[in-house]
């Protein structure tokens, strides 16, 4: 059985592609920080997704902060019946389950600096193809 948060990122993957993004699962931008969906937008934008799957690990987040300055723009993920009053107001909200998501609150913007960017879109570029090249060619 798929994970919960694996299963808001698969639909969280799918409505990204309908904004021209592309996207990247369980991603380090930095040493000590993983987020569960990066996406790659069309004019350059970065934007995080944190999917939570419950109460409890939402709570169990201690550095989602330490996110907001590897992004454009911020977001949680969660299901349908998910307390949303929990989560912050100052960070995007998108409902999502494995088909699909749709974003109720945009995340505000805090564009990163020129080199950030061009650091992460080299990273996502770089670890996206090396597990393309991985599903091809196991023995690698």
């Amino acid at each position: 059985m798929t994970p919960p948060g694996q299963v808001l990122a698969r639909g969280v993957c799918r409505h990204l592609m309908g904004y021209g993004f592309v996207s990247i699962e369980e991603f380090v931008p930095t040493r000590g920080l993983r987020v569960d969906v990066m996406g790659l937008g069309p004019k350059g934008e970065i934007w995080v997704i944190e999917c939570k799957s419950s109460r409890a690990d939402f709570q169990a987040d201690s550095k989602w902060q330490g996110y907001l300055d590897w992004c454009d723009r911020y977001f949680w993920a969660v299901a349908a019946d998910f307390p949303t009053e929990m989560l912050p107001d100052q960070t995007g909200l998108i409902l999502a389950d494995q088909y699909s998501a749709e974003i109720i609150r945009m995340g505000p913007e805090s564009r990163l600096p020129a080199a950030r960017r061009k650091k992460l879109t080299h990273k996502f570029a770089t670890d996206a193809t090396r597990r393309l090249q991985t599903l091809r060619d196991p023995r690698l």
